[in-house]
């Protein structure tokens, strides 16, 4: 047992359980890798009332984040479900408060990489997966897809890009992944781990 492993976080933000579901299978795919640990970490919501605020401790799931995650972690996996192409607001209220991590560059050459959930085929994994990568490309970290040669890439009817691991849910929200989506989260989270060891 590796005393000081490379933690990895696998920060996301879900609402009905689908992007929950892929960050656990990415985590999986992370502690594949020898000397890796998954630290699962989540955010707030964000409320339509200015005066409503969050408990500091989510009633179940993940802690949230703080930003001494960000900047112990030796790689990030972030993921968000769809918004209008983007990610959800909760998300990129988080993002927005690491300006002072930028300014000491503590996420530069961490590698990273992004993950989603949709309602439907089309409503806009591959948009959120990419505008999710900028923030990430201006900390100064490495982004990381998937590649074909994750054979599920290629036969995957529902899930999955070589922007990041993707779950289609359908309009009941079900957030069950399918055998391919599960595959590519799990490939995504090791092939992470896998960089996290090259480049420590």
């Amino acid at each position: 047992m590796n005393p000081n492993p490379l933690k990895i976080l696998v920060l996301y933000y879900s609402q009905n359980g689908s992007t929950l579901n892929l960050a656990r299978q990415i985590a999986r795919g992370i502690e594949s890798v020898a000397g890796c640990e998954a630290v699962l970490r989540t955010v707030p919501k964000v409320s339509t009332v200015c005066e409503a605020v969050e408990k500091d401790i989510p009633d179940s799931g993940a802690p949230y984040a703080t930003a001494e995650d960000l900047k112990t972690c030796a790689a990030l996996a972030l993921g968000s479900p769809t918004r209008f192409g983007n990610m959800a607001a909760a998300m990129k209220y988080f993002i927005d408060g690491t300006i002072p991590l930028w300014l000491g560059a503590e996420l530069a050459g961490k590698p990273a990489t992004v993950f989603t959930s949709t309602a439907s085929q089309h409503g806009g994994q591959e948009t959120t997966l990419l505008t999710m990568m900028l923030p990430l490309l201006h900390h100064g970290m490495i982004i990381s897809g998937i590649p074909y040669t994750e054979s599920a890439l290629g036969n995957t009817r529902s899930g999955g890009t070589p922007y990041g691991a993707s779950h289609v849910a359908g309009h009941d929200g079900k957030p069950v992944l399918t055998a391919e989506e599960n595959d590519i989260a799990f490939a995504q989270g090791r092939r992470l781990a896998e960089l996290a060891v090259k480049l420590a």
